[in-house]
């Protein structure tokens, strides 16, 4: 028969059993739970870096904008420029800003068919084919006939689009991409080259890329090497100076700005990163209350690809 003191000492054994195997499962708990709490702090302290960074992004890229702006908002007295550049340093980042009107670009509202094939012409593609292109986004942008007999929503349909085309002012000059039969790389290409904002048929030629230069209506190849060759010491006040370097009166050439104009932001962190964010802003005139606007706004563009917003990496 067991004695009252063994059976005692053989519960309190059992409990003790249990309180060992309760306080192991408590420690892998608690470990588990450090293991996630650090997981979580690592990763928060990413997000917080990252935020941090995005915050410097936003803030460098806007004092870029407004100091361009006051840049350009010249008193009524003075000629605005057509482009320029300055750089500065904030909160241990360096900043460079370059800007030019949108009337360095051709606008795909406003440029005639002749100037639009041009540009595709300029840009490698044949002749008869540059003039269907130049159609069909002459035929984007033109509002629908009155008698109803317009096939160009018809042609779409055709190709199994979801879309029609717009059939009023290109929004942005992204939309060039939904134009039916335009090549993704002649599309590409030209990107750098055209606008929506600028408010102008004509190109500043002493702005302009070469490319836009040769899209001029009736614009050689020796006379634009030639204007290209003296076009740096030419007078940016004299029109007719600068046309006459044209070789006479030149239908699309102007020597205007546009009240828009292209902001682009290099901005460089301390620790060595890049961004290039870019801006489409408009200067007000005499009398508005607004200091500018901004048009458009690109998070980052690639410099060495003409300016076009840089592709996204595939996963």
């Amino acid at each position: 028969m067991t004695s009252p003191s063994a059976r005692l000492r053989r519960r309190l054994a059992a409990q003790d059993g249990f309180i060992v195997v309760a306080t192991l499962w408590l420690l892998a708990g608690l470990a588990a739970l450090a293991t996630v709490a650090s997981v979580y702090i690592a990763q928060s302290a990413n997000a917080l870096s990252a935020l941090d960074a995005a915050t410097q992004w936003e803030m460098l890229g806007s004092a870029g904008v407004e100091l361009a702006a006051y840049q350009l908002s010249a008193p009524a007295t003075m000629r605005r420029p057509t482009h320029g550049g300055f750089g500065f340093r904030l909160a241990d980042a360096s900043v460079r800003v370059e800007y030019m009107s949108e009337s360095a670009r051709i606008n795909l509202n406003m440029a005639p068919r002749a100037m639009i094939a041009g540009l595709f012409r300029a840009l490698g593609a044949p002749a008869e084919a540059a003039d269907e292109y130049a159609a069909r986004v002459v035929a984007w942008r033109r509002t629908p006939r009155p008698d109803g007999r317009d096939t160009e929503p018809a042609a779409y349909a055709a190709a199994d689009l979801t879309y029609v085309p717009r059939q009023a002012p290109f929004a942005s000059a992204d939309e060039l991409w939904l134009v039916l039969g335009l090549p993704v790389e002649l599309v590409e290409h030209a990107m750098p080259f055209v606008t929506v904002y600028s408010g102008m048929a004509e190109v500043n030629v002493l702005d302009a890329a070469p490319e836009v230069i040769a899209a001029l209506p009736d614009m050689t190849t020796a006379r634009l090497d030639a204007f290209l060759n003296q076009r740096a010491d030419l007078p940016p006040d004299n029109p007719e100076f600068v046309i006459g370097a044209l070789g006479g009166r030149q239908p699309g050439a102007t020597i205007s700005a546009s009240d828009a104009y292209r902001v682009r932001i290099r901005i460089t962190l301390r620790d060595g990163r890049q961004r290039t964010p870019e801006a489409v802003i408009r200067i007000p005139g005499p009398g508005e209350k607004e200091a500018f606007r901004v048009l458009a706004w690109t998070d980052e563009v690639d410099p060495d690809r003409g300016g076009r917003p840089r592709p996204r990496e595939s996963r």
